[in-house]
């Protein structure tokens, strides 16, 4: 009896241990790889020198910082919170996700009851709270934020994230110092990209990397996904993977499509666009990677300034709901006219 009870103890003890073990295994990469501090930070470096003044001072104003996706808006925030409050950052930290919590009683019951707890901190330190895509926030619910702003100025700082400030009501940016991100650099993403896929041991090739980058836009969180996701669905990132995981209409196809365009050849250019209107894409995303690749596109900057027109003309037809081939077959048909200088300017 008490040797069968002394086998059965360690085997109760060690499956946590093994599910632990797999549970780090599964952590996404964006998680995994998240900043801890300001130098970790990939791009936007005189708005982190700023918050990084505040951090040092200690009395950070309420902020809003406002910029595109996947550019490190909410890890910023995290970041600045961590240095701030050392310990105490559990206690005196609440983060809602305004997108999902968007209406005027998350206001009232759970920023309203956050702001009123008493958390010891230490000296010139204040209870902060995170409120992440603020801009999808209902009016009233703004509101009644703005008033809990004024109340609890003194124990409680607010951090803002969105992706358009013009969307926050005035009086609350009138209270906030904003800071703007922009959008990461091709560079900056590469070198990110390839530092985890290093740290990984991602099986990878340089045309990979760059499709990687190519579907990624600047959106460095979109970027670590398509990374994570080909490598788990194929064991190597390559081109041919990573659109296929992506996908997205072929670059490859495209470029070819616009240097059709620019000979003036319009019949080759139509078998193109054809063929990826069978294979079943929207003309949305038919006309946002028309874009990508014109911008990167080796051609007279005038007449890539006249291809972007044309294609921005089209896309807002598309986005008000003309989502045909014959939308995308007349682009064709302008571009090919403006190449060939006929178009008048």
């Amino acid at each position: 009896m008490d040797v069968m009870e002394v086998d059965e103890a360690p085997e109760t003890s060690q499956k946590p241990e093994k599910s632990t073990k797999k549970e780090l295994t599964n952590i996404p990469w964006i998680e995994k790889y998240r900043p801890q501090k300001f130098d970790e930070i990939v791009g936007n470096v005189d708005t982190l020198s700023r918050l990084a003044i505040f951090s040092k001072q200690g009395n950070v104003p309420n902020i809003i910082i406002a910029g595109p996706p996947g550019v490190g808006k909410t890890t910023t925030i995290l970041c600045l919170a961590k240095i701030l409050l050392g310990k105490a950052f559990r206690d005196a930290v609440l983060e809602l996700n305004a997108s999902s919590e968007r209406g005027i009683d998350v206001i009232r019951n759970k920023v309203k009851a956050f702001a009123q707890q008493k958390v010891t901190l230490p000296p010139g330190r204040h209870k902060i709270i995170i409120l992440d895509e603020v801009d999808s926030m209902t009016d009233g619910a703004q509101q009644a934020l703005r008033r809990i702003m004024e109340i609890y100025s003194n124990t409680t700082r607010f951090a803002l994230a969105c992706n358009y400030s013009e969307k926050v009501i005035e009086p609350i940016q009138s209270r906030c110092a904003i800071l703007r991100y922009s959008k990461l650099t091709d560079e900056q993403v590469l070198a990110r990209v390839k530092t985890i896929a290093d740290v990984e041991k991602v099986n990878y090739s340089e045309d990979g990397l760059e499709a990687i980058v190519f579907s990624a836009q600047g959106d460095m969180r979109q970027a670590l996904n398509n990374l994570q996701s080909t490598f788990n669905g194929f064991s190597i990132v390559n081109q041919e993977n990573v659109f296929k995981v992506c996908d997205e209409p072929h670059p490859l196809l495209v470029k070819e499509m616009l240097n059709h365009c620019i000979a003036g050849d319009i019949r080759k250019a139509y078998k193109i666009i054809e063929h990826l209107w069978n294979l079943g894409y929207a003309a949305e995303d038919i006309i946002k990677n028309i874009f990508k690749v014109c911008k990167s596109l080796t051609m007279e900057e005038p007449l890539k300034l006249k291809f972007i027109k044309e294609i921005g003309q089209t896309h807002c037809k598309i986005v008000d709901g003309l989502c045909t081939l014959l939308q995308l077959s007349g682009l064709l048909g302008r571009l090919c006219i403006v190449s060939t200088g006929d178009l008048k300017k």
